[in-house]
């Protein structure tokens, strides 16, 4: 049995989903300690109470925003200027966990200050996220708007860590590789096992997964679809016409996800990638200035399993004329792809005594 550290970004719920999976995938023969920030602990602790697998809680980098709910440039780089004067001490606390717990492997999911330590204490790491297709991927086909916000959030990206013995990429689509780039290994989404024994049906409801900065207008725009919509991510509340909230519950969220028409969301990976592998087109709606999730939005129009429009001002005819082409974009999903499991495992065990 090996020692597995894993750390992890906190932002919103798809790092640790990810590694939520991971875990479950080996912790019957392998022993985890995993590293999380945020909403990622928030998540992570309640499940692995009294358990073999222990959680510990971190400071992380995450997204600021405005008072209009979008991503607030400003305040988020002051954030991560507060963070990085904060990185020596977590390394060197990283450094002590690392000579106590003599782990033979640490992965990381987007998370600068583990890996540091690792490659400090000599001990090998591998980088398991999705963020790294920014840098692994070649956009030199995309238009130049998509180029540039690639390469701009490509040169952050890199600056979290390098030395990774394997970067294996998880996400929702298969873009062509760049030269250079060391061992790069493209598997597709991470997938929960609620989600892999979900039946999959063709129903006539709609799932939107939103933020809390979605607002009033928008919410009048999904009654505009004609169909039943329920919402998550909003919270529980009064429904208001055809449109019904709910509390963030993963079995039923699942359920009603694998029983939709479509799926309606801001353009996180880890949703769109389980939504597809369910076979639900999707209306990606990025958050704004979220300049990855934009460029999710693009990549799934540009394989023709959904579209993507602006948060702020799509509106119900937009709803509309998206469910008119739904049966087209369904067949286009390639479901086989999707389950990026069992390549995610085979890599890991590479490393692993």
């Amino acid at each position: 049995m090996a020692t597995i550290l894993y750390s992890l970004a906190g932002e919103g719920r798809g790092h640790a989903t990810r590694v939520r999976t991971v875990v479950e995938l080996l912790r019957s023969e392998h022993r985890f300690v995993i590293f999380a920030p945020g909403d990622a602990f928030d998540m992570l602790a309640p499940l692995y109470a009294d358990s073999d697998v222990r959680v510990i809680r971190i400071p992380g980098v995450r997204f600021a925003y405005a008072d209009n709910g979008a991503v607030s440039p400003w305040r988020t780089s002051m954030s991560a200027l507060r963070y990085a004067a904060a990185l020596p001490a977590l390394v060197a606390s990283h450094v002590r966990a690392i000579e106590r717990e003599r782990p033979d492997l640490v992965i990381t999911d987007f998370e600068p200050s583990l890996p540091r330590a690792a490659a400090r204490c000599g001990v090998p790491f591998v980088s398991l996220n999705h963020q790294h297709f920014l840098v692994t991927s070649d956009f030199s086909d995309f238009p130049a708007d998509v180029r540039l916000s690639a390469a701009w959030q490509g040169c952050v990206v890199d600056q979290f860590y390098s030395g990774q013995a394997a970067t294996i990429v998880s996400s929702f689509c298969f873009p062509k590789l760049r030269r250079g780039r060391g061992r790069v290994v493209q598997i597709g989404s991470l997938l929960r096992p609620q989600v892999l024994t979900a039946q999959s049906e063709h129903g006539s409801h709609l799932v939107a997964y939103v933020r809390k900065f979605a607002s009033d207008r928008f919410i009048g725009e999904l009654g505009g679809a004609g169909r039943e919509v329920r919402v998550y991510g909003l919270g529980r509340r009064p429904s208001c016409g055809n449109v019904r909230f709910f509390d963030i519950d993963e079995r039923r969220f699942i359920e009603d996800l694998a029983t939709s028409a479509a799926l309606i969301t801001t353009a996180g990976n880890q949703l769109l990638g389980e939504a597809l592998y369910l076979v639900k087109p999707i209306l990606a709606l990025p958050e704004p200035n979220n300049t990855e999730q934009r460029i999710h939005g693009h990549l799934l129009a540009r394989e023709g399993t959904g579209e993507q429009h602006d948060f702020d001002r799509v509106s119900s005819a937009d709803l509309r004329r998206f469910l008119d082409r739904v049966d087209e974009y369904r067949s286009r999903i390639a479901r086989e792809r999707l389950n990026g499991n069992p390549a995610a495992v085979a890599e890991l065990r590479r490393f692993l005594p």
